[in-house]
């Protein structure tokens, strides 16, 4: 190298996200969680109708719509409690929207483009955070999905995958979305409804409602009641006697 030339070091993709895992790795052993003993991870009240235990097992992975409004749905009530989230994957994540569904930001960790390391990244998160939402950034093999399902049941970590996963507990989906705000050909678009969906394993019967997601507070509501039609009361019905009031070419019943 001549005398005077400056060394420069390029660092790769590859390299980058390693050292992004072995930080995110020091962080996690200085953190130290202690395993939780409740059997399911707590959800929004607008939501709990929909899960058997009224909540997400720990432990577990479910398979969810790509919608960021559904997982900060299915994060908040646990992170309002104090747990810690993290979100593996998913760099359009808006902090804005997480604080308007009261998620502590923080206690959220956001790994936005773990590439290819998605899995060294959710196994090494898996140890001090009990609820973890995740885009895979390849297909799930089925080896590789064994081997986390281990660490999560071990660790008690709930795992919320955009990505069809094997053998998930279940499936929490949203679909028919219809905003609000829009007038005829004017107005802002205010808040949504949506209709949840939950297919489970100890539940196979797939269970739906409505919510307001979001709402118009930005988070979650449960969704309005559509007002009943009064009925209205029904005339009686009397039988005249012939004998007594002849109506000629007239039938025997009538309306009084």
């Amino acid at each position: 190298m001549p005398d005077g030339a400056i060394a420069t070091t390029m660092t790769s993709p590859a390299d980058r996200r390693a050292g992004e895992i072995l930080r995110l790795r020091r962080e996690i052993g200085r953190m130290q969680r202690r395993r939780s003993d409740d059997a399911v991870i707590p959800v929004d009240a607008a939501l709990q109708d929909l899960l058997p235990e009224r909540g997400l097992h720990t432990g577990a992975v479910y398979s969810v719509s790509p919608s960021p409004s559904l997982i900060f749905a299915l994060m908040s009530a646990s992170s309002r409690r104090g747990g810690w989230c993290a979100a593996v994957g998913m760099p359009t994540l808006g902090l804005e929207a997480a604080a308007a569904f009261g998620i502590d930001l923080s206690r959220l960790i956001l790994v936005p483009d773990p590439g290819d390391r998605w899995l060294a990244v959710v196994s090494a998160l898996a140890e001090v955070v009990p609820l973890i939402a995740m885009s895979p950034g390849s297909a799930v093999r089925d080896q590789e999905a064994a081997r986390l399902a281990a660490r999560l049941r071990d660790r008690g970590c709930t795992l919320l995958s955009t990505a069809q996963w094997p053998q998930s507990e279940g499936m929490i989906s949203l679909h028919d979305p219809q905003w609000e705000g829009i007038g005829e050909g004017w107005g802002l678009l205010s808040d949504r409804t949506v209709t949840v969906t939950a297919q489970t394993r100890t539940s196979p019967r797939p269970q739906s409602l409505q919510v307001r997601l979001p709402g118009s507070l930005g988070g979650i509501e449960p969704a309005p009641i559509a007002p009943v039609a009064p009925v209205l009361p029904v005339a009686p019905v009397r039988r005249i006697d012939r004998e007594q009031t002849p109506l000629p070419n007239h039938p025997s019943w009538a309306v009084a």
